[in-house]
């Protein structure tokens, strides 16, 4: 390595948002911004901040806060950032510069959130992932309820099964939420995975699950599973699969959304896409040599044949249950959540989405203004 690299500043950049119901366009997005740097900033607006200018949110501050940290990309986290971004706090946390998707984003009264950080010359942008947004979820979970959220036998009732699907009528005409049509490619799971192989004398550890709406609980499980050896290895349901055990409602995120998901994980080493339900002799053979099943300490649902899916795990004594903290967050209690104050977030969606609209209309403007002073 040369002087001049030995004594080079590292590069610090600031991200900030909502990262309310952290999904993989967020993941995407701080995966940019890191490699424009050395050290990634990101700040989270608390929830009183996001009320004020968006609405309420479905994640609890912590749940966000949480969940940024645990991505791998991200080198540290400042709770409560304003969500107006300013120099001042840039420069409390040394940051050089800050990146922001090539999409405009609005206060409560219409001012671009980053005027101020471009007109100082320090914004740089990023390309935002099309077709995923945490509205576009909060639509889709709104919509489980329309025609179905219908379970067989499980082991507990859910809350969901109750609602009137008629009173969600209004909300299923909005045209922003549509079922994911996400076009994956070899190269998005190359840039979001760390292509690392278990070294020698490793003890690889397996976990499985469907991992919708990637949250704090499964956050927390994959960090308590990790510790138990050196390699984690994750199997992620297809969606097929998920929709044939849980239910016609399942999955709210497709496979691919859910792997991108996962690989953001800091305690994650690497997936199988499409993983059996059942742990399988070829799981444990195969792909790695594994070492250690585990599973949280909460009841599984059985496989379509009315198996024990851990079964195969247990005879040979690898399996493994832990506890987890984090358990009262699930994915269907974050579904929960949106069905039990549904009106409210209703009005949410309605009013996210005429603000979207002016955004894309500033954002239009903003563009033209820069190709007319480029052709001059």
């Amino acid at each position: 390595m040369s002087t001049t690299e030995q004594k080079r500043k590292p590069i610090r950049i600031w991200v900030d948002g909502c990262f309310d119901v952290t999904h993989f366009g967020h993941f995407n997005a701080l995966r940019q911004a890191k490699a424009m740097g050395d050290y990634l900033v990101v700040g989270v607006h608390s929830d009183a901040e996001i009320e004020h200018h968006k609405g309420p949110t479905v994640m609890k501050e912590d749940e966000r806060y949480a969940a940024v940290a645990a991505c791998k990309w991200v080198d540290e986290v400042v709770p409560n950032a304003p969500y107006l971004t300013s120099i001042e706090w840039m420069d409390k946390y040394n940051c050089d510069f800050c990146v922001h998707g090539d999409d405009i984003t609005t206060l409560a009264d219409g001012t671009d959130c980053y005027q101020v950080v471009k007109d100082a010359g320090r914004y740089r942008e990023c390309k935002r992932t099309q077709d995923i947004s945490t509205t576009e979820l909060v639509g889709r979970m709104l919509l489980m309820t329309r025609d179905h959220h219908k379970r067989r036998g499980s082991i507990n009732s859910s809350s969901i099964t109750s609602v009137n699907s008629a009173e969600l009528g209004t909300f299923s005409a909005t045209p922003a939420t549509k079922v994911s049509h996400i076009l994956p490619t070899s190269r998005k799971i190359v840039q979001f995975s760390e292509g690392k192989e278990p070294e020698d004398g490793d003890r690889v550890v397996y976990v499985d699950g469907t991992f919708d709406l990637f949250h704090t609980g499964h956050i927390e499980f994959l960090k308590r599973a990790k510790q138990l050896g050196d390699y984690l290895l994750v199997g992620i349901h297809d969606d097929q699969t998920v929709n044939a055990i849980k239910g016609s409602n399942y999955p709210v995120m497709n496979l691919h959304e859910r792997v991108l998901s996962v690989l953001s994980c800091r305690y994650v080493d690497e997936v199988v896409i499409g993983a059996p339900y059942s742990v399988t002799e070829q799981v444990l053979e195969k792909v790695y040599k594994v070492n250690v099943v585990v599973h949280g300490n909460t009841p599984s649902l059985n496989d379509k044949d009315g198996q024990d899916p851990y079964q195969l795990a247990k005879d040979r004594g690898i399996y493994v249950e832990i506890d987890n903290p984090q358990n009262s967050v699930t994915t269907e209690s974050i579904i929960d959540r949106i069905i039990t104050h549904r009106k409210v977030y209703e009005e949410r969606q309605r009013r996210k989405e005429q603000k979207a609209a002016l955004e894309r209309e500033a954002e239009a403007a903003e563009k033209a203004a820069a190709a007319a002073a480029a052709n001059k």
